[in-house]
C-alpha cells in the first residue's frame, strides 16, 4: 500500500509555525533525515509518518503542545499549493472550502475534509489519519489555526467562529486556543471542526476572480491526475461517485472507465490493501453519511443515489454499516451539535470568556 505524503508547501508552513518557538528546523531535518532542501521544490513531498516525527521532536523540545497553533499566524494561500490559490480565487468562503475539499488531498494526504450544513452552522469538518504512525493532536490543530488564518487572510478581517470542535482532550492551558479561535471551543468532540455562521460563509471575497479560478481548478485538477496516477483507489472511487446515480456499477464499467483490465484493477486494488467490491460498500457508506446530513434529501432519494435498485437494499446495508436505519442515524446526527453545544461539564467543553 502507498505511503501517504504531505505537499512541501504544507512542510514549509509547519517549519514556519516551528521556528516562531526557535526552533531549528533544519537541524531538525537533518536528525530526522529529510531532505530540507527539498521545501524549495513545490512539487517535492514528505513521508506522512515524517512529518508526525516532525511534529513529536517540535513538542520535546520546545515543551508547548500547543505549539501547532502557530500555523494559524503564519498562513498565507502558497501554504495551500495550487489549491490556496483555487480558493483565493473563490466567490464565496463557502465556494472555497467546496474546492478545497475536492482537491485536498494535493495539501495532504493525512486528513479528511468535509464542508456540511449543520443546524448550528456551516461546518468544516476534518479528519487527520495517520500512516504508520497514530496522527499528533499538533497536526489536526495546526489545520484548524491555518483554516481559520487563511479565511481571516482572504476576507480582511477576524472571523469568529460559533464554535471550535477537537478530538483531544481539554489541554492544560487554555490559553492559545483562545488566543487563537477566539469562540467557543469543546474536547472530546467527535471530529475536529470550525463552524461558521452562514453570512461568514456566503459573503463575497475580495480576492474573487471567476476566470482565475477556472484556471487554477485546472491547474489543480491535472496536478492532482499526475499526483494520484498511481493510486488506483482514488481513480475508482471517483469513478464510483459518479456512476452510482445509474445504478450499482459493476467492476468491468469501472475498470473500462480507468483504461484497465479487470484483472488488472483488481491486483492494484489489492495492492493499496482493498478490494472492489470493499471500495464500492466504503464509498456507499461514505455518501449516505454526506446525504444524511442534508435534511432535504428524502431516504428514497438518497438509496436511489446511492445505486440500490431497491430500497430495502439500502436500508439492510445501512443497517449492518451502523447498526440503526437511516432515519434513526439522521435524528442523532442532526441532534449531535445540540449535545455537544449542552455538555458544559469541566471535561468536555471550555467556553471563552
Amino acid at each position: 500500500m502507498s505511503e501517504r505524503t504531505t505537499s512541501s508547501s504544507w512542510a514549509m508552513g509547519i517549519v514556519k509555525a516551528l521556528e516562531m518557538d526557535g526552533l531549528d528546523c533544519r537541524d531538525l531535518f537533518n536528525q530526522l533525515g529529510l531532505d530540507y532542501a527539498a521545501l524549495d521544490d513545490p512539487d517535492a513531498r514528505f513521508p506522512q509518518d515524517s512529518m508526525t516525527r516532525l511534529w513529536q521532536r517540535a513538542v520535546e523540545l520546545s515543551g508547548n503542545p500547543a505549539i501547532g497553533l502557530n500555523m494559524g499566524k503564519v498562513v498565507r494561500p502558497a501554504s495551500f499549493h495550487v489549491v490556496g490559490y483555487a480558493l483565493m480565487s473563490s466567490r464565496t468562503l463557502a465556494e472555497g472550502f467546496q474546492r478545497l475539499v475536492r482537491f485536498q488531498r494535493i495539501i495532504a494526504e493525512s486528513a479528511d475534509l468535509s464542508f456540511r450544513l449543520l443546524p448550528e452552522g456551516h461546518a468544516l469538518i476534518l479528519t487527520v489519519h495517520g500512516d504508520h504512525l497514530p496522527p499528533t493532536r499538533q497536526s489536526a490543530e495546526a489545520s484548524l489555526a491555518c483554516a481559520l488564518g487563511l479565511c481571516n487572510w482572504l476576507t480582511g478581517r477576524t472571523l469568529q467562529p460559533c464554535k471550535v470542535l477537537f478530538q483531544g482532550d481539554r489541554p492544560l492551558d487554555l490559553g492559545p486556543y483562545t488566543r487563537t479561535f477566539h469562540a467557543p471551543l469543546a474536547f472530546n468532540a467527535p471530529y475536529d471542526a470550525l463552524i461558521f455562521e452562514q453570512a461568514d460563509m456566503e459573503a463575497p471575497l475580495p480576492t474573487a476572480n471567476e476566470a482565475m479560478a477556472l484556471l487554477h481548478d485546472r491547474f489543480a485538477g491535472e496536478y492532482l491526475a499526475r499526483f494520484s496516477g498511481s493510486r488506483v483507489t482514488h481513480n475508482a472511487r471517483q469513478v464510483l461517485c459518479r456512476l452510482l446515480p445509474q445504478g450499482e456499477p459493476k467492476r468491468d464499467t469501472v475498470a473500462q472507465a480507468l483504461h484497465l483490465s479487470q484483472r488488472t484493477l483488481q491486483r492494484r486494488l489489492q495492492e493499496e490493501g482493498t478490494s472492489f467490491q470493499t471500495l464500492l460498500d466504503d464509498t456507499r457508506r461514505e455518501l449516505a453519511e454526506q446525504y444524511l446530513a442534508q435534511p432535504s434529501m428524502t431516504l428514497l432519494e438518497i438509496a436511489y443515489l446511492l445505486g440500490f435498485a431497491d430500497p430495502s437494499n439500502f436500508f439492510r446495508a445501512f443497517r449492518r454499516w451502523f447498526d440503526s436505519t437511516p432515519g434513526e442515524y439522521r435524528v442523532r446526527f442532526l441532534e449531535a451539535p445540540k449535545m455537544i453545544s449542552d455538555a458544559r461539564t469541566p471535561e468536555y467543553t471550555a467556553q471563552t470568556r
